[in-house]
């Protein structure tokens, strides 16, 4: 099954190869957008909203150098190995699910979020791909916080703001722009195909949610808390859920990345995670 879902994706990304399909919305904003001017066409509940940050924009430009069925069929092959790397043997389950199915064809990077948190308990850093672009999800941070473990936080941190930093310096007005279009973002009215409960009312849930798990030793928590926090609860979303897969029970190691982490320093032990 796995190795069908696999060919699946695979022929997904050679139909937009050839042109055969003209899906991806969100991926389309990704490569659409001008990372000179990300804001000036960006309004809250538009299919071409872009909301994050300058950074990102700035790091993404290489993307706008392919021709858009390349980056699209390429955008798919990486979101599909993300999938199998987190899900493994699972991977065909995790693709029937609809969050799953509907992230991987409209080229959000839900998926790729997912990745960056399990890399993150080796590779701290990673978490500014969290920081930079959803934002609040970054509230998973606060397991390095709850665990003391001041390390992995300072890394997370300390790469974020320098990334950040860099951005501003080059591009203050951006900075500016995309602060007024997250104000803007929290008022806009008649969102579609979401879960509709506020994020402040979903942050204090995932806080306590992440203090449990940090304290009780079960990783799987941070995905989840993570997801909770999303800043809007589009039903894709839940694709971020597809790390829990392997932070359930690394040991069992049934997916690549599992595997990976069983060598991770400040991961616990399948015991404590377990129990």
């Amino acid at each position: 099954m796995r190795d069908g879902a696999i060919v699946a994706c695979l022929v997904l990304a050679a139909a937009h190869l050839l042109g055969l399909l003209d899906i991806g919305v969100d991926a389309y904003t990704y490569w659409t957008v001008d990372p000179s001017s990300p804001y000036t066409s960006s309004a809250p509940g538009t299919a071409q909203a872009y909301f994050y940050s300058p950074a990102f924009a700035q790091l993404t430009v290489p993307i706008h150098l392919l021709p858009w069925h390349v980056f699209i069929a390429a955008w798919t092959v990486v979101l599909t190995f993300a999938l199998l790397w987190q899900t493994g043997l699972w991977m065909a389950l995790a693709l029937l699910l609809f969050p799953v199915f509907v992230d991987l064809t409209v080229g959000n990077i839900h998926i790729l979020l997912g990745a960056a948190i399990v890399l993150g308990f080796r590779w701290p850093w990673t978490w500014s791909l969290l920081l930079l672009t959803k934002i609040t999800p970054g509230i998973g941070l606060l397991w390095f916080a709850f665990r003391r473990e001041w390390r992995s936080l300072a890394i997370a941190l300390g790469v974020t703001a320098a990334i950040a930093a860099g951005s501003l310096v080059l591009r203050p007005d951006l900075w500016r722009q995309w602060l007024d279009l997250l104000v803007a973002a929290t008022r806009a009215p008649d969102w579609t195909l979401i879960v509709p409960i506020p994020v402040w009312f979903r942050l204090p849930v995932a806080i306590a949610l992440l203090y449990w798990g940090a304290r009780t030793d079960r990783p799987w928590t941070v995905p989840l808390a993570s997801c909770i926090a999303l800043p809007v609860l589009w039903l894709n979303g839940f694709a971020m859920l597809v790390a829990m897969v392997p932070l359930l029970d690394p040991a069992s190691a049934k997916s690549p990345a599992a595997r990976w982490l069983r060598r991770a320093p400040s991961l616990p032990s399948r015991a404590a995670a377990t129990s």
